[in-house]
């Protein structure tokens, strides 16, 4: 197993007390256990796709040239030459909504061992640190997908040139669709969201609350106690020079960001309101301390993708610090 988290003190308050989260969570190296294997495994098999998702999102390419060349020519031979360049995209397209629904059923197992039961959140975080490691790639994964399909607008005009000609066409038989109606139809409200897998990790997250009301206290308490544990992870040289890769510290950071989004929308009151399990404003600070490549996509989430932030109980302070 990595190397222990241990939290000395637990803190209810706003500020993020050095002595009690001055500690190293091993994102690099921890190991499940036992007790961890089951879920373990089966999460480790919806990350592994994860990381495929997301190589084809970031290399997409679309077929803006064919569709463009498409409209202005109505000849059979320019016609079939977007419809050949648009099909393979659609099955990539399809291919991550369809990882998004393995997300959906995934996180819910997830939190289910991370919360709740006869363990406080420290607890968890102590004893279960692979399955903390899972949760914060699952969140890396999610912020880098909606980062990168933010930058591809190609993705919904493929999309829908691809729904335009099938209803053209009217290509009702199964063998002849790549993507049903109803498929169609739910894939397009997908892509349609600025931040598409961050919506679907946000609604699993809400809904396994809704779902376990007494977890509710718990659920918020260890995000925002691993939100804070990445805080201090990026501040304190001591616990930076322990992560070994660079690529390491971009995980933290994200996660850091990931987990104050996900605290937002499941919280009552959000992530900003006084009394927050949260230290909204370090995390703030960090990210602007950062390169602008690294921090404003990060910046860019917390100010359009969480629910609170523009509501009358966020202190001015912190509205004026994440204003573009």
């Amino acid at each position: 197993m990595g190397k222990l988290l241990s939290l000395l003190s637990r803190d209810d308050s706003n500020c993020c007390a050095a002595k009690s989260y001055d500690v190293f969570l091993d994102f690099e190296n921890a190991a499940p256990t036992d007790t961890e294997r089951e879920v373990y495994d089966e999460v480790e098999r919806v990350l592994k796709e994860s990381e495929i998702v997301l190589e084809e999102i970031q290399i997409y390419k679309g077929a803006n040239k064919e569709i463009r060349e498409a409209i202005a020519d109505p000849s059979p031979e320019v016609q079939a030459k977007a419809w050949a360049a648009v099909l393979p995209l659609v099955i990539k397209l399809k291919r991550c909504y369809e990882h998004s629904l393995e997300l959906d059923k995934i996180v819910p197992k997830l939190l289910g061992q991370l919360v709740g039961g006869k363990l406080n959140p420290t607890q968890h975080l102590e004893t279960q640190q692979a399955l903390v490691k899972q949760l914060a790639e699952i969140l890396e994964f999610v912020l880098k997908f909606d980062e990168y399909k933010m930058k591809t607008p190609a993705i919904q005009n493929d999309f829908s040139y691809y729904r335009r000609i099938v209803s053209r066409q009217r290509v009702d038989s199964t063998e002849n669709m790549l993507v049903s109606t109803e498929l169609a139809n739910r894939m397009s409200l997908f892509y349609a969201h600025a931040t598409p897998m961050l919506k679907v990790l946000s609604e699993a997250t809400s809904k396994f609350v809704n779902d376990n009301a007494d977890d509710v206290q718990n659920t918020t308490e260890t995000l925002g106690t691993m939100a804070k544990v990445c805080l201090r992870m990026l501040e304190n040289p001591k616990l930076l020079q322990q992560i070994e890769r660079e690529e390491t510290q971009m995980l933290v950071l994200r996660v850091m960001v990931g987990l104050v989004i996900l605290y937002d929308h499941v919280h009552p009151v959000g992530a900003f309101a006084r009394g927050a399990h949260v230290d909204v404003k370090g995390c703030v600070r960090l990210l602007q301390a950062q390169p602008a490549i690294k921090a404003e996509p990060l910046l860019n989430a917390l100010r359009y993708t969480t629910k609170h932030l523009n509501e009358e109980n966020t202190p001015k302070n912190i509205r004026n610090m994440l204003a573009a």
